[in-house]
């Protein structure tokens, strides 16, 4: 039998995203009244944005925790473990901030680089954490098929977009050579890509206009843990108007392709910031790689919704309804 104490949501990742809604605010303030900037951003950007990404991670999970039929234990202790983890990252990033210089990539004195180590290892004991669970719910039937896509495919392509996050603590060109020449400014690795750290960018994202910026494709990536099931939703939400939706096939088709489809745009924007591109300013060879991308995704809606064959004496599910009130008057 499940023990009563593993029923339901996870409650401490519930009570993490509850704090860092919070802690959201709280940055939010922060940048309403303190006007430093550290490397080019508002001070207290960056505690509001892992905020709120910190929030969104731990209500998905908590909820996908419960949706685990066996180790549940394993599963709850590795929650566990992974608000924990975050706690000690986010608070080394509001001690920097406070401190009013950078948390990542700053090793310009033994505590900077001790602190941006152990921000290191929280983050690969965060993915590690992840891999697990996601390899327990890969496991766990979900009776619903298109759920059941939707989330493996979210939990897939999230740990993958963390997986990219590792892409910016590789030294930048010029850091090499700083490095290799003298010179050395206490940063190892980047945000952008093609153009410094600290120059324009977009608002809120902080995501750079002049280059590429590798934040894009791990948010995006990330993501995918919320994005997936919400079109399930979406999709039942407009099957109560159209009654093709309502087939199992047709709505576990279309997840297929979304999937397919939020795969193929973490590609496509890893590849683009890889290029130095910013995301607002796509060349030539990007917009001919978008359109392929949607070439595709509109051939495989329309896959998803084509006409499905169906055994004699069996009505597509969008028939059903007119059956029964025709039976019915038939009575």
């Amino acid at each position: 039998m499940r023990p009563e104490r593993y029923r339901g949501w996870h409650r401490p990742m519930l009570v993490c995203a509850g704090v860092m809604t919070v802690l959201a605010a709280g940055s939010a303030v922060g940048l309403a009244l303190d006007d430093r900037t550290i490397t080019g951003a508002p001070a207290w950007l960056k505690p509001f944005k892992f905020a709120v990404s910190i929030a969104a991670y731990s209500l998905t999970w908590a909820w996908l925790v419960s949706l685990l039929r066996t180790r549940l234990r394993l599963a709850h202790r590795i929650s566990t473990a992974i608000v924990a983890v975050f706690g000690v990252e986010y608070a080394i990033i509001v001690v920097q901030v406070i401190r009013g210089t950078s948390s990542h990539f700053n090793v310009s004195t033994p505590l900077n680089s001790t602190l941006f180590a152990v921000m290191g290892i929280s983050i690969a004991a965060v993915w590690t954490g992840t891999l697990v669970l996601t390899v327990l719910l890969l496991r766990t039937p979900i009776a619903d098929p298109a759920a059941r896509w939707a989330v493996r495919l979210g939990t897939l392509i999230s740990l993958a977009g963390l997986a990219l996050g590792g892409l910016m603590t590789n030294p930048t060109e010029s850091q090499r050579r700083t490095l290799d020449t003298g010179g050395f400014e206490g940063v190892i690795g980047a945000h952008s890509v093609g153009v410094p750290d600290g120059g324009a960018g977009m608002p809120i994202t902080g995501w750079s206009t002049t280059g590429g910026d590798l934040r894009i494709p791990h948010f995006v990536g990330m993501h995918a843990l919320q994005a997936l099931p919400l079109l399930v939703m979406a999709i039942g939400l407009a099957a109560r108007r159209w009654p093709r939706l309502r087939d199992d096939v047709v709505r576990t088709r279309l997840v297929l392709v979304g999937g397919a489809a939020y795969a193929g745009a973490v590609v496509l924007v890893t590849w683009q910031a890889l290029r130095g591109q910013p995301l607002v300013r796509p060349d030539t060879l990007t917009w001919a790689a978008v359109a392929a991308l949607g070439a595709v995704c509109a051939a495989g809606t329309a896959w998803a919704l084509r006409h499905r064959a169906t055994a004699p004496g069996h009505p597509e599910p969008g028939d059903a309804r007119e059956l029964a009130v025709t039976d019915a008057g038939r009575g």
